[in-house]
């Protein structure tokens, strides 16, 4: 567009920049007929058969990968199951011989008490010590003993 009639001291508007503009007259029928939307439309329908198969390709994956995430899911989830039915019997386990052990310690414990060995004493014909029963051994300023062999050993020695 020629921008220099605007700037030559000229004050009127170019209304032919606001007018419709003139379509270009088409070339005179030849009687030929041409058939480019039958390709265009082999090409849409190839398009079409590509993207639904793509389509359907996608879906059944999509479809795959998730019922075999089901499936994983609902294996580990028998798994996990199978582990804590697992550890609450050994649980239930460790907890009867935990009370087995308790209850082994207390029957130890009555066994050896004094009142109970005192019993067993006095059924074996054993009795406490009287005064009677004491030796006293005495011993001379000098410190000295004598062995069951006779010798006598003196503390000096």
């Amino acid at each position: 567009m020629n921008n220099l009639k605007y700037y030559n001291n000229s004050l009127a508007y170019d209304f032919e920049m606001f007018m419709p503009k003139e379509k270009p007259q088409s070339a005179p029928n030849d009687n030929i007929i041409k058939m480019p939307r039958q390709q265009k439309k082999t090409k849409a329908k190839a398009k079409t058969v590509a993207l639904r198969f793509s389509a359907n390709a996608f879906s059944a994956f999509t479809t795959i990968v998730i019922v075999g995430a089901l499936c994983t899911n609902i294996f580990l989830r028998i798994q996990v199951n199978e582990l804590n039915s697992n550890i609450n019997k050994a649980k239930s386990e460790l907890a009867t011989k935990q009370s087995e052990s308790v209850a082994l310690k207390m029957e130890y414990e009555n066994r050896i008490s004094y009142v109970n060995l005192e019993a067993e004493a006095t059924a074996l014909g054993m009795r406490k010590l009287d005064k009677n029963q004491v030796v006293y051994v005495r011993v001379n300023d000098k410190n000295m003993a004598k062995t069951a062999d006779g010798k006598i050993l003196l503390a000096s020695e």
